[in-house]
């Protein structure tokens, strides 16, 4: 039942906020009608689930295509690597595969927040678009590579072009949703990863069989072939993807000014109309919690990339043959989307992000713990099974920890900065991971094992003083007068900071 309050005398367009310059919807007593539970009046012509539908058809599927497409051309040189990838480029000797795939994660770290800036600036359209083409031009020429040095450069400029993708994507949805809606849009956008993984498997398996066509190796065509499709869903989207809420010519003036308001009563006012700059760049840096929520991803980071590039070679050393190995890599991506969107069902039903955070995270340490204590032939799908437990675990875990970072940040400036940074910091995890799971550690890999299992510790230990420093800030407000003489302006540049402003646990 929609929420009503008595028809004031006079309307709140005189108060001069282009946000409530909108009509009512009154009932058949003359009252506002509400529906939402933050009370901010719908426009008449439609309801809040309706308008929620029709933004979740117009961002969520085109940004989980874009991640997916992403994630992809980045994982994919371990379906590659199955298929002779080292043997012909001779990346064998030392440790040049592992150099290989960290190159991507230097420009990928380091222009996490410029990159973030750019989107607000050029419109998300423009930019993830553009980046999308260039990563997906830079995925063929990795087939085309003929030495170390040409793969290493492709692989630079990979982490280029994809580093604002994953925070970019992120920031967007967050000026979309409310925070109680955010947590299944975020899982299902992040899932678009285990389905890359398990796209990529099958995907691989039936490129691979390409082998010797036109001359090209398999793991040629795998480059080829899914850097192609990349440019040409990349073309498209140039004219597909959202900007942000004040930006959308697919809302009526009176949708765009509801949706903005009610994000308005839920997370602040977005200061979207002012650059960021570098002070307010420092002044987010000043928040203790921005830097826990980088090390709350980081944590995971190392153990999620882990699985992702070397869960095909670990799967071959359990004696399957180069097919079944792509075959087999699917079924734990699989696994870990659907108990993923449990997860964030879960999390939004209760609004709680705590708990639905550590548990994913149990279940992650469960998988590393039976891999190190089991290897033995008999004990084959004891191992397999428990990458299940390791990807569901990590894969869970991860978008409920930056859903609830990323969510608790209010306003545009925080908000860009803030999941930039997260995300930056946090793949500095990927080199780690990258070097944890050396071939001289081959087949059991003890040092990865342990070394994923002791951050995804991290990663708990994180979560629990930032849960307490969020609870300690909720209760320092709840105690304090909110009516400190701050006018509307200096409550929008405060973002979270800001007194009225209420952490989600």
């Amino acid at each position: 039942m929609p929420v009503t309050r008595e028809k004031p005398e006079t309307s709140p367009v005189s108060s001069g906020d282009p946000e409530q310059q909108y009509p009512y919807a009154y009932d058949d007593a003359g009252r506002i009608a509400y529906d939402d539970d933050l009370h901010v009046p719908c426009p008449p012509h439609t309801t809040e689930r309706k308008l929620v539908t029709k933004i979740d058809w117009r961002v969520v599927p085109f940004l989980c295509i874009l991640y997916l497409l992403a994630f992809l051309d980045r994982v994919n040189i371990s379906n590659a690597n199955i298929f002779g990838l080292s043997s012909d480029l001779d990346l064998a000797v030392d440790n040049r595969f592992n150099t290989s795939l960290v190159i991507f994660f230097v420009p990928y770290v380091l222009f996490e927040i410029p990159s973030n800036i750019l989107l607000k600036r050029l419109r998300p359209h423009v930019w993830l678009s553009g980046c999308m083409f260039m990563f997906g031009l830079v995925s063929i020429c990795q087939g085309l590579v003929s030495n170390y040095g040409g793969l290493l450069t492709a692989r630079f400029f990979l982490g280029l072009f994809e580093t604002g993708m994953f925070p970019g994507c992120f920031y967007l949805i967050g000026m979309w949703y409310k925070r109680s809606e955010a947590q299944r849009r975020y899982s299902f956008f992040f899932s678009s990863t285990t389905l890359a993984g398990a796209f990529g498997g099958l995907l691989a398996s039936a490129i691979g069989k390409m082998d010797g066509m036109r001359g090209y190796r398999g793991w040629r065509w795998i480059f080829i072939l899914e850097g192609t499709l990349t440019c040409v869903v990349a073309i498209s989207f140039f004219f597909l993807l959202p900007d942000f809420p004040e930006d959308a010519k697919w809302l009526t003036e009176e949708e765009r000014a509801y949706v903005r308001a009610r994000l308005r009563v839920d997370q602040g006012r977005s200061a979207a109309e002012r650059p960021i700059t570098l002070r307010d760049i420092g002044n987010v840096f000043k928040d203790y919690k921005v830097i826990l929520g980088g090390f709350m991803y980081f944590g995971l980071i190392v153990p999620a990339y882990g699985y992702a590039y070397f869960s095909p070679g670990i799967i071959k050393n359990y004696g399957y043959s180069n097919i079944e190995t792509q075959l087999h890599s699917v079924p734990p991506w699989a696994a870990a989307f659907a108990f993923a969107m449990l997860i964030a069902w879960g999390s939004d039903k209760t609004r709680h992000r705590f708990a639905f955070a550590i548990f994913p995270m149990c279940v992650c340490i469960a998988g590393f713990a039976i891999l190190l204590s089991v290897y033995e032939k008999a004990y084959r799908k004891t191992e397999y099974a428990a990458l299940f437990l390791v990807a569901m675990g990590a894969y869970s875990a991860m978008p409920v920890v930056v859903c609830w970072f990323q969510m608790n940040l209010g306003g545009h400036h925080r908000r860009a900065v803030g999941s930039a940074w997260q995300v930056g910091y946090g793949n500095i995890g990927g080199i780690i991971a990258v070097y944890a799971f050396l071939a001289k550690d081959a087949p059991r890999y003890i040092p990865g094992y342990s070394i994923c299992l002791a951050f995804v510790c991290l990663s708990m230990i994180s979560c629990v003083i930032y849960l307490i420093g969020v609870m300690y800030a909720n209760r320092i407000r709840d105690r304090s007068a909110t009516n400190v003489g701050l006018t509307e302006t200096e409550k929008t540049e405060m973002g979270d900071m800001s007194p009225d402003y209420r952490y989600l646990l």
